[in-house]
């Protein structure tokens, strides 16, 4: 398998956006100047991590790859000292961010990592739900704080009570301050979801592995099935929607709720109601928290909250009436995944005669059990509820540099660093302070100009799945597991790529996330607005899959996605609701385009473009 030289890459600069390189962290360049460096890059294999970015990253929101950075190798490397893998590197091309597992390759260091891992690790496991809890009233409370965060303008003059309380701060010491925090909360905020996230894929590869071991042919969604059925938070905002469906058609207020497709032209219809008064009480109790949840996957600034847009919402609800006033069950099938796991989990099960071996399964098994609300639980909290309140507190930031005429446009202060927004802010409270006008607003309207079209001209170029050297095996767990990358899916994904005309291709090979063939109309979908779209009974295909996108599964008759291997959201929300899921196909969004036909094999991986 050949995939492009990253340098080779990087060197074939976009036509007019020479210099890009300046809106995104130094450290994320590959490199020529540094002979070391260079050498240790070209000997990698880089991927995408199309996962979390499937748009190039706008400079500020660079802020969660950097968090993730840090947090997920301090976790592997200097906390816990997970023995086959250091952390995740990271690179950057056109906006795209690309990353590399580091392993540790000396099988002496690896055996020396051991025993820090079993006593670090093993005091989590041990004591999983008593720290678990503990967790959610740290990261309960650093959204209490930021929401708490007072992000106030500059006034022409500071309040007397500056004077006669000798207070003797301002409100531009504040602004640097408050700025300062809200980062600060934001890194805190990743370094309690690495916390237990780590160990909680670690206790899926151990389970994974250990049953592997115990039977070589056993599919590897199998072993998922056997994790399958367990309620989860993640699944909340979707059930408030159900619950607000069925209470519209009690009340009998789901003519109007379904009426129009904006949120307030439906609000004024169903105010006008004898029992609309009760239903839309009971939709504002849903709200908080329960819609802070992002419209995409909560990692762009672009991906608004429930809350921000109410439309969104309302479409699933809308959607979930439609299947009520039909008679069809809305209810995730949870009885019958549950019956099905424990069917599968007992037929393998008897099939071991060994005793300690029996044991040894049941161990890790329960351990997968305990662990798995954590991996999908911390997406709300962390994802959804932070980064929707941070962005808007953001937005409170860019008013007021608007205002001192420092950006044209709230949403232009995403185009630039953290760091340069923090410089800008002196600029801004020291020229406030004296009486002056400050320089960037000269500098800074043009540069931001440039910088917009430099992102238009990323988002027409297609990033390579991968490039560098591929090894000759790949072992790192957590690529295979969540990223769904293996030396199957690269060669699946070469073949696609050598094949050249996207036209020409019939055939994508992906995953096996979730058992079961069916055939459709495919619908691409990239955000939350093009799921509106979805038509009943229509294959869902997208970069990757949103736990704000629920309501679609309620519609689609299978899904299949860019990335993400066998625990990746689109995997264990179609395992649950007993539908076929083919994930980590690489290049379905760029092949497949809406209205083809497709037959989906979510038992083999297999994808068939019929046209």
């Amino acid at each position: 398998m050949k995939f492009p030289v990253p340098h080779d890459v990087k060197a074939a600069t976009i036509p007019g956006t020479e210099g890009w390189e300046r809106m995104y962290p130094y450290q994320y360049q590959f490199v020529t100047d540094d002979p070391e460096r260079n050498k240790y890059e070209k000997e990698t294999f880089w991927f995408y991590d199309g996962l979390h970015y499937p748009e190039p990253l706008y400079p500020f929101d660079t802020i969660w790859d950097e968090a993730w950075f840090l947090a997920l190798s301090q976790f592997n490397n200097r906390i816990f000292q997970v023995p086959p893998v250091r952390g995740v590197d990271h690179r950057m091309i056109n906006g795209y961010v690309y990353i590399s597992p580091v392993p540790v390759k000396d099988g002496a260091e690896i055996g020396s990592r051991v025993p820090n891992f079993m006593e670090r690790a093993g005091y989590y496991y041990k004591n999983w739900d008593a720290l678990e809890a503990k967790w959610k009233v740290k990261m309960e409370a650093t959204i209490k704080e930021l929401e708490d965060l007072k992000i106030s303008p500059l006034p022409d003059l500071e309040d007397i009570s500056v004077v006669n309380d000798a207070i003797g701060e301002s409100k531009g010491y504040h602004l640097i301050k408050n700025y300062d925090d809200l980062i600060n909360l934001g890194i805190k905020c990743w370094q309690y979801h690495f916390e237990f996230l780590n160990l909680g894929y670690a206790a899926y590869v151990f389970f994974m592995d250990f049953t592997q071991k115990l039977f070589p042919s056993i599919p590897l969604q199998r072993i998922t099935q056997m994790i399958s059925g367990i309620d989860v938070i993640m699944y909340k905002p979707d059930d408030e929607l159900k619950e607000l469906a069925k209470k519209a058609v009690a009340l009998g207020v789901d003519a109007a709720v379904v009426g129009n497709r904006d949120w307030v032209a439906v609000k004024l219809a169903v105010e006008k109601l004898p029992k609309g008064a009760e239903w839309l009480a009971a939709f504002e109790k849903a709200r908080y928290p329960w819609f802070n949840i992002s419209t995409g996957t909560g990692w762009f600034h672009t991906d608004r909250s429930w809350n921000d847009t109410l439309d969104i919402p309302l479409s699933g609800i809308q959607t979930y009436i439609g299947k009520i006033k039909a008679g069809v069950s809305i209810d995730r099938p949870v009885e019958a995944v549950r019956a099905e796991r424990d069917r599968i989990t007992a037929e393998y099960r008897a099939l071991i005669t060994n005793e300690a071996d029996l044991k040894q399964f049941d161990e890790l098994l329960g351990c997968a059990k305990t662990v798995f609300p954590y991996v999908e639980n911390h997406l709300f909290y962390v994802e959804h509820w932070f980064h929707s309140v941070f962005w808007n507190k953001m937005r409170e930031v860019a008013a007021i540099m608007k205002d001192h005429g420092m950006i044209n446009d709230i949403e232009d202060i995403w185009y630039m660093r953290r760091d340069e927004i923090k410089q800008a802010l002196w600029d801004v409270v020291t020229a406030w302070a004296t009486g002056v006008k400050p320089r960037g607003t000269f500098t800074w309207p043009t540069e931001i100009e440039w910088r917009k079209g430099v992102m238009e001209k990323f988002r027409q170029w297609s990033a390579p799945p991968a490039i560098g050297i591929a090894p000759e095996v790949i072992q790192e767990p957590f690529t295979i597991v969540l990223w769904g990358v293996t030396n199957k899916s690269l060669a699946d994904w070469a073949s696609v790529q050598d094949a050249g005309d996207p036209d020409s291709i019939t055939e994508l090979k992906g995953f096996a996330g979730s058992p079961g063939i069916v055939e459709g109309r495919a619908r691409v979908c990239r955000s939350a607005q093009d799921i509106r779209d979805l038509l009943e009974g229509e294959i869902l295909v997208a970069p990757t899959t949103s736990p704000s996108w629920a309501p679609a599964f309620a519609k689609i008759k299978a899904c299949v996605t860019d990335v993400g291997g066998v625990m990746s959201h689109a995997a264990i929300v179609c395992r649950e609701y007993g539908m076929p899921a083919v994930v980590g196909t690489g290049h379905s969004t760029k092949v497949i385009k809406t209205g083809m036909m497709l037959r989906v094999d979510g038992s083999s991986g297999a994808i068939t473009i019929t046209r």
